[in-house]
């Protein structure tokens, strides 16, 4: 990938920037700046997840499946997570896949009726 002024900057500039393109729904720039943030601090889900959310708005889906599977490995019960893996495998037209992520994300929200 070639440097661009995307590129430079602290992390935290760079999560500044990331966060005013996907903001300005420019989601596939944003993502291109959070997949090199998110692989320099892998232990953070904020940026993994953000990554995920710009992967899911650009139509990314199994970029964003992946995503959100790394987001649950470091936080099983990121509930938002959950309900993203589960629009996101509905999207992909596996409701199967789905349904154990969104009865999940249902029940870690208090939401009881649904799950």
């Amino acid at each position: 990938m070639d440097m661009t002024y995307y590129d430079h900057g602290t992390a935290a500039e760079r999560w500044e920037r990331a966060r005013q393109f996907f903001d300005a729904k420019e989601y596939v720039t944003a993502a291109r700046i959070l997949d090199a943030l998110a692989d320099e601090v892998p232990e953070q889900v904020a940026p993994r997840l953000l990554l995920a959310r710009a992967y899911y708005h650009s139509a990314q889906l199994r970029r964003a499946e992946a995503e959100l599977r790394k987001v649950l490995d470091l936080d099983p019960v990121e509930s938002y997570a959950r309900l993203m893996l589960g629009r996101t495998l509905e999207r992909q037209n596996r409701p199967d896949d789905a349904a154990p992520h969104l009865r999940m994300a249902a029940a870690l929200n208090g939401d009881f009726a649904q799950a």
